[in-house]
């Protein structure tokens, strides 16, 4: 594969969320599709907990991705509190290695990513909020945005807030082939 975007849920969500084609809008068949016409892979895994041995298990994931596409650019995408996944594969040196961008779909913040060293590894970083999410607050999210821009003004991050979206709404109006490439780009 030359790209390989692999979903990780939130709770009470599993790997079958993210091969859903007809929830959330289709977002994700529409992701499905551009892995396939442009070469890459795209994965959806089930998670057992959103603590260190998740975050091993995805990592794990990505490493035998890996070993068989060598060359393949990685993007995880994570969901809600999946998001946990995803700030602390930012955080760990040896995994953040193997990733070409994360993608934050209404998922909390972690604050310790400022003294992880992450911020020196410049993996790009979308996040995604709607506006009405009664989960994860927007403007806390908004926040600390602005505060890893102002930290690392070159930092390659996005921010997008969608008017009236409710806590799934992300999931279902990022757009997959303008968020990837910008990422690839990086």
């Amino acid at each position: 594969a030359k790209v390989i975007v692999i979903y990780i849920h939130g709770q009470g969500g599993n790997r079958f969320q993210g091969m859903n084609d007809v929830s959330f809008g289709g977002n994700f068949n529409r992701v499905q599709n551009l892995m396939v016409r442009n070469g890459g892979a795209y994965l959806s895994a089930d998670i057992t907990s959103f603590s260190a041995k998740g975050t091993q298990d995805v990592a794990a994931l990505i490493g035998y991705q890996k070993q068989l596409s060598p060359n393949a650019r990685v993007i995880v995408a994570c969901g809600s509190m999946g998001g946990i996944i995803c700030w602390d594969l930012l955080k760990n040196g040896n995994y953040a290695r193997n990733l070409d961008g994360i993608l934050f779909l209404g998922s909390p913040q972690d604050p310790g990513f400022f003294s992880s060293g992450a911020l020196s590894r410049k993996v790009p970083i979308y996040m995604g909020y709607g506006s009405d999410d009664q989960v994860y607050n927007w403007e806390k999210q908004a926040n600390f945005f602005k505060k890893i821009k102002s930290s690392a003004p070159g930092y390659p991050i996005k921010f997008t807030l969608f008017d009236t979206g409710t806590h799934g709404t992300p999931i279902r109006m990022t757009d997959w082939r303008e968020t990837l490439n910008w990422m690839l780009d990086q």
